[in-house]
């Protein structure tokens, strides 16, 4: 359960610095929350890989989901487009980090099962 929140939080450090990145062009005074996020989603997503992660399920998942939520906060807080393409887009990304977890689930099961029957 750690391991989540630990992505949980690498994920919204990511999607702030990234937004605060964008909100700095008008008021510099957001480039300290770049200088904080940024630095605190690698921490982060280091835990989540000493936690025991696979680095593509954990990359895969934190850049699918930074990439969704930035683009939708965005649209939010700046009025950024968000059209059906870019929606379709954004699914596509998500479906494939899916896959990328789902293969990873069922590779680590593949070598519990290979473990429990050496000798």
């Amino acid at each position: 359960m750690t391991k989540w929140l630990f992505l949980a939080a690498a994920i919204l450090a990511e999607v702030t610095a990234t937004l605060s990145l964008r909100a700095a062009l008008d008021h510099p005074a957001w480039y300290a929350a770049v200088a904080i996020g940024y630095p605190a989603a690698f921490v982060a997503l280091a835990f989540v890989l000493r936690s025991g992660v696979a680095l593509g399920a954990a990359y895969g998942i934190w850049g699918a989901s930074g990439v969704a939520l930035t683009a939708v906060f965005a649209t939010v807080f700046f009025g950024d487009p968000l059209t059906a393409t870019m929606g379709l887009g954004i699914a596509l990304v998500i479906g494939g980090v899916l896959c990328v977890e789902l293969g990873s689930q069922a590779a680590h099961a593949g070598q519990r099962d290979n473990e429990e029957v050496a000798p």
